[in-house]
């Protein structure tokens, strides 16, 4: 596997203060909207910082540059959706109903933050090392999941770290489409669609493999 290094390993710059922190994620949130709703290159700390309503150096108390904010923000994302995916399927033992659930509840996750999800697909473009790390992360711990599960004879054998890209390549995807792009209308019957073909591909039902 390739080795993903942490984006930008100085340390952060952190509130002393509980008033501080508010501030802080004041500032994240206002970048959120603006890099999620105009892009990085047209967003600015001037920008940012309006939409915060705080002077602009207070941005420097808190971070370096832009490009520190959107590092924080894809975190961000990683956070919310991997408890997101938690809370889904928290208790389950099946291997295919966690699928079902996790799709389910990703698309929710993306439908709810869409900003977010937006900047993680721009990270790519400002920083390609943070942008590899969220996926590399998801993917490391979806591939041990699918071996925990084939281990237990709950999904057939196979090159887990593959089906983990190809799993993550089909949510993306299905996600942005339904979930994002068509906002205002329900992403549920997409979501079984997507886990009808993640459980059981496009051969016909009981055909030889």
């Amino acid at each position: 596997m390739l080795e993903i290094k942490d984006a930008d390993a100085r340390p952060a710059l952190a509130p002393k203060t509980s008033r501080g922190e508010r501030t802080r994620q004041r500032i994240l949130d206002a970048a959120e909207r603006e890099i999620g709703s105009r892009g990085f290159a047209e967003s600015s700390v001037s920008s940012i910082t309006q939409e915060a309503q705080v002077a602009q150096g207070t941005f420097y108390v808190y971070f370096r540059t832009k490009e520190d904010v959107l590092r924080e923000l894809v975190l961000r994302m990683g956070q919310r959706l991997r408890r997101a995916l938690t809370l889904a399927t928290s208790g389950l033992k099946d291997r295919l109903e966690i699928e079902r659930r996790g799709i389910h509840a990703f698309f929710t996750c993306v439908r709810e933050n869409p900003n977010l999800y937006q900047v993680v697909a721009e990270s790519q473009f400002v920083d390609e090392a943070a942008y590899r790390k969220y996926y590399y992360d998801f993917a490391e711990s979806y591939r041990l999941a699918l071996d925990a599960a084939v281990a237990a004879g709950q999904i057939a054998p196979g090159d887990s770290e593959t089906r983990a890209w190809a799993l993550m390549g089909v949510c993306d995807m299905v996600g942005r489409r339904y979930a994002l792009w068509e906002s205002a209308s329900s992403f549920e019957a997409a979501a079984e669609e997507a886990f009808a073909l993640v459980a059981y591909g496009l051969a016909p039902r009981g055909a030889a493999r």
